[in-house]
């Protein structure tokens, strides 16, 4: 690891010397022509590790090369432009360790992604070796014999010691006695390993093979043993097989399978658990462009209720496995999520961190963008689908200033990225592996499509955006029924959006007061339905009834409370001029969380010194005409449908009428 350690001191001296100069994170002009991939800061995290070899946990050449490259979990921001590498939880002096560990197989899985990925796209020696060593290092992680053989210990301390349970105890287990997130992101190495290393290391991708496979056995000997079995999650059938009941965690898996089968076509056992794995991740997409959830694949079996961008690969797992696997029913979740979802989440404010169901937690950060920006790319090119790179591009500009700081989180010339963004604009300056790690990934992909780059680069500042807005029911204007405010606004499948909720008994109701918008919005109040339950409501504007709903939910099974949180459409659009809309309870109790209020055209507009891109989605229930590029000028309009197919396209000039699919959505490019 010479001539890695040398680069990463020179990576670190040239990052410090930049902060002192005053550059700071910014996108400078050189990034034009530069790669924006810049692995400096993720070398900088990387440290030397001698733990010793024992019966269950071991790797290639260990005896040979002794130490063990893994990236340290945190880096907190320190003054002058400085970062502190950190471990997870609280640190011991009297023992030198971490209450997590300083190392884990999540960050060093996917830290070898990133230098598999830069070593293909450049050449880089340093980058070979990285991958090379990060990926022994995983292998360490993953226990090799024993009754937990192919699954993984999570957390290293300093000095090498494993660390098979955190202190305090953490909501998961984090040792090896289970199929786990951070096995399968193992997978997900050992698969892009063995295929960039099959040429030229074949003695080292032979061993990574192995590896694969033995984790494949385990998930073989775990959850794929209940392969056909369904769960039933508030009254609805969700597949029992998925890893930790996870898609998200099962995406990053076949991600690493898919990778693999592209390489070894003929490795039966594995291509079943692909198929598998895929089949139960795209069982959880479902809605469209007006109901729950919005055409996106749900990330757990566990809740109904619930989606966060970080680790939302869905999309871009099932476009792989799609191809590996020919078959091309798993495209069509991942293009509903990406033509539907994508716009909506867009025009919403972007990759927030939880909608549960409401956006509740509008965090934004590069895990969750990039999953967004990847998985467009990868939907894109399998499906053949051109015009979901503008909406990647709109995800990949939050890098360069679309964000709600309205400054760039990314520095080109150093390789940081900030940890987060939060509603308010306030920025989280640590940098961390997981952060690194998924910049890293978005920069190489944008590299890879030059013109998307230059879309994504072009675009700064959010000019406008009209989009979901949420109506807290306990903030009702006036009410004959009562708030309700538990103790826990948390339900562990769900969580309410304020303070609680607004309970009506029959024949109590609430008026709740509208957002202002010059065109129809679609209301869909969030309700928690009880099991097997009864209840029901009468909505309308001060003008026309806009539906009767009903709320039931199904059996609880799976899911950690009885009864669904979940927003319910209602069939009639508010008109543009109503200021309110009442409920009536018809039977009670009616538990009202909030309403998302959406305007039947959904819209943003995102600008740079040179370019420009509007985006309208529609919620409507038939194909309309609408307009757009108000600024005038020239460019180009597109209009897809909600499969993200091109129905039109126009030169413009300046004002302009276009007619949009129902739940499709349509583009103006300018620059």
């Amino acid at each position: 690891m010479a001539n890695v350690m040398g680069r990463r001191l020179l990576a670190v001296l040239a990052s410090t010397a930049l902060l002192l100069a005053g550059i700071g994170v910014s996108a400078p002009a050189a990034a034009e022509t530069l790669p924006l991939s810049n692995v400096g800061h993720l070398d900088f995290l990387l440290d030397d590790v001698a733990p010793a070899a024992s019966g269950e946990h071991d790797t290639w050449r260990l005896a040979e090369e002794p130490q063990l490259v893994l990236p340290w979990a945190n880096a907190d921001a320190r003054d002058g432009g400085a970062f502190e590498r950190r471990g997870g939880g609280q640190f011991d002096p009297a023992t030198g360790y971490w209450a997590q560990g300083a190392f884990n197989a999540d960050d060093t899985a996917r830290a070898a992604v990133v230098y598999l990925r830069h070593w293909a796209q450049s050449g880089d020696e340093f980058s070979q070796r990285s991958a090379y060593e990060l990926l022994r290092s995983t292998a360490y992680l993953q226990t090799a014999t024993g009754s937990n053989a192919g699954n993984v210990v999570r957390w290293m301390q300093p000095d090498g010691t494993l660390n098979p349970g955190a202190a305090p105890a953490a909501p998961t287990d984090t040792s090896d006695s289970s199929e786990s997130v951070w096995s399968a992101r193992a997978l997900w190495a050992f698969g892009e390993g063995y295929a960039a290393f099959r040429d030229v290391d074949p003695a080292f991708a032979s061993f990574l093979q192995e590896r694969l496979r033995l984790g494949v056995a385990a998930l073989d000997r775990q959850p794929l043993t209940r392969y056909d079995e369904y769960l039933t999650a508030d009254g609805a059938q969700v597949p029992a097989w998925l890893i930790s009941n996870a898609a998200d965690a099962s995406a990053e898996a076949v991600l690493g399978l898919s990778a693999y089968l592209a390489a070894a076509a003929h490795d039966d056992r594995v291509r079943a658990a692909t198929a598998k794995l895929a089949e139960g991740i795209a069982a959880l997409g479902s809605g469209d462009a007006r109901t729950w959830p919005y055409g996106a694949v749900l990330p757990s079996v566990e809740s109904l209720s619930m989606w966060q961008a970080e680790g939302s690969q869905m999309p871009a797992a099932l476009a792989a496995a799609s191809a590996v696997l020919e078959d091309a029913t798993l495209l069509e979740p991942a293009v509903t999520d990406s033509a539907v979802f994508d716009p909506i989440l867009l025009t919403a404010g972007g990759a927030d961190n939880g909608w549960k169901p409401t956006p509740v937690d509008r965090t934004q950060n590069a895990y969750g963008v990039d999953s967004r920006l990847r998985s467009l790319i990868a939907v894109s090119a399998a499906a053949g689908k051109p015009g979901l790179l503008d909406l990647a591009s709109l995800f990949g500009s939050w890098y360069f200033g679309t964000n709600a700081s309205g400054e760039p989180t990314y520095d080109p010339a150093t390789g940081v990225v900030f940890d987060g963004v939060a509603p308010d604009g306030a920025v989280n300056r640590n940098s961390g592996a997981e952060s690194t790690i998924h910049a890293q990934l978005s920069m190489l992909a944008l590299d890879a499509n030059p013109e998307l780059r230059a879309r994504a680069l072009g675009l700064t500042t959010v000019v406008s955006r009209e989009g979901a807005t949420v109506v807290q029911a306990e903030a009702a204007s006036s009410t004959s029924g009562k708030v309700v405010a538990p103790q826990e606004t948390d339900t562990g499948e769900s969580r309410y959006s304020g303070t609680g909720y607004l309970e009506l008994a029959e024949g109590r109701t609430a008026t709740f007061a509208l957002p202002s918008s010059t065109g129809q919005r679609l209301i869909s109040p969030v309700v928690l339905s009880g099991e097997n339950g009864n209840a029901s409501s009468l909505w309308r504007s001060e003008y026309v009834p806009l539906g009767v709903l009903e709320h039931s939910a199904g059996k609880q099974g799976i899911t950690a409370a009885p009864g669904a949180l979940l927003p319910q459409p209602l069939p009639i659009a508010a008109p543009p001029q109503s200021s309110s809309v009442s409920v009536t309870a018809l039977a009670g109790p009616v538990r009202v969380d909030a309403l998302i209020v959406r305007p039947l055209f959904s819209r943003l507009t995102f600008a740079g010194s040179n370019a420009s891109t509007e985006l309208v989605h529609s919620a409507s229930a038939v194909a309309q005409r609408v307009p757009v590029n108000a600024a005038g000028g020239a460019g180009t309009l597109k209009s897809y449908n909600a499969q993200g197919a091109l129905v039109a396209e126009h030169a413009i000039s300046g004002v302009a009428q276009i007619t949009v699919k129902p739940g499709g959505f349509a583009i103006v490019t300018k620059g």
